[in-house]
């Protein structure tokens, strides 16, 4: 676990867009398992975090069409939370980075960190408002 002095800017940089923080497995399983879109974005504290999926999910977030709902998970600090919604990614690997979009619970778009690692993040919020564009 990271102090939370630390990832406290990390957790802003979507929270101050709309994300709502999912903190216990309660919270992951009520908010994908609902009608409509979902947007989750395990959150973390590398580099790749920082340059790449944050900057792409608050500019994909923007696009007129978007999820009903966009949340996101802190690796390294809520482990339970981050388990709970890594359950519903499945086949997919953990990895953090990570983006997923689910549609009435069901997993339809996945972005995982190899995916994010060494993209700008233009080409990755593109990338997000296409499933937008498609599932929302």
């Amino acid at each position: 676990m990271y102090p939370e002095y630390l990832v406290a800017p990390m957790r802003e940089e979507l929270t101050k867009v709309g994300f709502e923080e999912l903190k216990t497995p309660e919270d992951v399983e009520a908010a994908i398992n609902t009608q409509g879109t979902v947007f989750v974005v395990v959150n973390s504290v590398c580099g790749c975090a920082a340059a790449n999926a944050r900057p792409a999910a608050r500019a994909a977030v923007q696009n007129d069409k978007h999820p009903d709902k966009f949340v996101t998970v802190f690796a390294g600090m809520e482990k339970d939370a981050v388990h709970a919604a890594r359950g519903f990614m499945l086949p997919y690997p953990p990895s953090s980075p990570s983006m997923a979009l689910f549609k009435d619970g069901k997993l339809v778009h996945m972005i995982e960190r190899h995916q994010i690692e060494g993209r700008p993040a233009q080409m990755i919020a593109d990338n997000l408002i296409g499933a937008f564009e498609q599932y929302c």
